[in-house]
């Protein structure tokens, strides 16, 4: 029997563990003789034919790009308007799709990829060709509504825990004569749980982080100082962490460039030396800060077990869905108990999770608002277990992938978007 044909695509900012996902995907179709073609940043790697056979990976090389953070085929920030706006760029995906016989096409991404998903799975009626779309869960910022929580998350909770862990260290063996505050700036444009995440270091009361300063509650400068006074006065320093979606009362992000995204977001951070300079005015203590960015994202090498785990499981299921001729749907992971912690994949629709965001909920914020509650401990705990480490070469470094990628040969007129 003929294998199928799969299209796979890596969408938006990446994850420790997206390579995982595709690793895990790609070798679940061969073990029934499928093909995988793998496209060159995203959609755009779609529209414009950049594809790439996948197998010319070894098997030693999947195992490798398993543990290989970033995204091995490429990524992309790029919004497909409504059908009705720009059909033409919706006619040249089906006529990629059909010049190379794919049966289905997956979109491994988080909320704006969702909708991409979704608009390319209706276009089999529209367009007269038989593709099924599935959405491949992933997202640093657990923002994902229905999946309980996104591959990429667990991993950058536990970087996110250790880093303010060990900075908190610091600070606290220096602060009698130096630094007595330390802020650290996260991911999460709209929703805290990276910057949750931190929480569960602070097992006992005055365990560091001292001050978590959450998207979802308006940043109030002075029970911020407040806070951050009384922390030093007791306990000699005080350790902030910070989204950098943080807003002020009338619901404006504190700090934001002029710029946007392709999705229209603005581009964020700066937010930690914002904060850092209110200490200084307010309160005149000595700081420091520091913004993880691309750091949390690509920290392979303390990632989560669990989180790996996740990622390969949606990986090996989205296969299977594809085979099982779904479309239009993503498989989420489902939690079935906290301790000890079981956790499944079950199938949702993209109707309900693209154009959606999963907020933390109120009740996973401790009432002053600067810390989590057990609740929020509970679900967070078990994701950040175990470790995965890469394998390290005898130059001390993880050994990681990056292959050379061969495109195969286009079929169709070049393409500009």
């Amino acid at each position: 029997m003929v294998g199928k044909t799969f299209l796979y695509a890596q969408s938006g900012g990446v994850t420790p563990v997206i390579n995982a996902t595709a690793a895990a995907l790609i070798r679940q179709a061969r073990a029934d003789g499928d093909r995988v073609l793998a496209a060159r940043h995203g959609i755009l790697g779609v529209l414009q034919e950049h594809l790439v056979d996948t197998a010319s990976l070894s098997d030693a090389e999947l195992d490798a790009l398993g543990h290989t953070p970033g995204g091995v085929f490429g990524s992309c920030r790029y919004k497909l308007k409504s059908l009705e706006d720009n059909r033409r760029e919706y006619e040249r995906l089906i006529d990629v799709f059909r010049a190379h016989q794919v049966d289905c096409f997956f979109y491994n991404g988080g909320n704006d990829s969702a909708d991409t998903a979704l608009k390319v799975s209706g276009l089999g009626e529209v367009m007269d060709y038989p593709i099924q779309c599935i959405a491949v869960p992933k997202t640093i910022d657990n923002d994902l509504a229905v999946t309980d929580n996104c591959p990429g998350f667990g991993s950058v909770a536990k970087y996110v825990a250790v880093s303010i862990l060990e900075a908190s260290l610091d600070v606290m063996s220096m602060a009698s004569t130096s630094t007595k505050v330390f802020v650290l700036e996260v991911m999460g444009r709209h929703a805290g749980w990276i910057a949750a995440a931190a929480g569960l270091v602070a097992e006992a009361p005055g365990d560091p982080p001292q001050v978590i300063l959450f998207p979802e509650v308006p940043f109030d400068r002075k029970r911020f100082c407040a806070a951050v006074r009384q922390s030093v006065e007791q306990h000699g320093y005080c350790s902030v962490v910070v989204s950098e979606g943080l807003r002020d009362a009338d619901g404006e992000f504190l700090t934001a460039a002029a710029s946007r995204d392709a999705f229209g977001h603005h581009q964020l951070g700066g937010v930690a030396p914002t904060v850092a300079e209110i200490v200084k005015q307010e309160l005149g203590y000595k700081y420091h800060w520091a913004v993880s960015d691309y750091l949390q994202r690509s920290a392979r090498h303390i990632a989560s077990a669990t989180d790996v785990e996740h990622a390969e499981a949606v990986g090996k299921a989205a296969v299977d869905l594809a085979r099982a001729g779904k479309s239009g749907v993503m498989p989420v992971i489902r939690r079935l108990s906290d301790q000890p912690y079981r956790w499944d994949i079950a199938t949702a629709e993209l109707d309900q999770i693209a154009n959606r965001e999963k907020k933390m909920p109120a009740e996973y914020i401790r009432d002053d608002g600067f810390g989590i509650t057990e609740a929020a401990r509970r679900y967070l705990a078990p994701l950040i277990h175990g470790e995965s480490f890469p394998p390290f070469g005898e130059d001390g470094l993880p050994e990681y992938l990056r292959p050379e990628l061969v495109e195969i040969e286009q079929r169709l007129p070049a393409f500009r978007v």
